[in-house]
């Protein structure tokens, strides 16, 4: 399967986003090839689409930056379903009243890339 692009216009990253949340529950990621894997849940509680919510005094919270692109290997809900590898970028990081102490960073898909297993 060929790389896609899905940054094309805003219509069609509204439903790359929906589709994300719609069929993956959780991602994760590390930050470098030796560093721990990174699993969190995907959220439906941003308006600009996919986000986590991560803990603001986290090693990995101070690590990630806006505009950090990362490949991130988002997990559907049910196993016979093979995860999907997508090079993502930090969009934002929020902190969010509801849950204090934790901030809500935002995901935008970039492009998808062949996952490797």
């Amino acid at each position: 399967m060929g790389e896609k692009n899905f940054t094309n216009n805003l219509a069609e990253n509204k439903a790359v986003s929906r589709h994300i949340l719609d069929n993956y529950h959780s991602v994760q990621f590390s930050l470098n090839d030796m560093g721990p894997i990174y699993l969190f849940k995907l959220r439906n509680i941003s308006l600009s689409g996919p986000c986590i919510l991560v803990k603001e005094d986290s090693s990995v919270f101070k690590q990630l930056e806006v505009g950090d692109i990362l490949h991130m290997e988002f997990n559907p809900p049910e196993l016979s379903i093979p995860n999907k590898l997508l090079k993502t970028r930090i969009i934002s990081k929020n902190s969010h009243g509801l849950f204090t102490g934790h901030s809500l960073v935002g995901l935008s898909i970039i492009e998808e890339t062949n996952l490797r297993m």
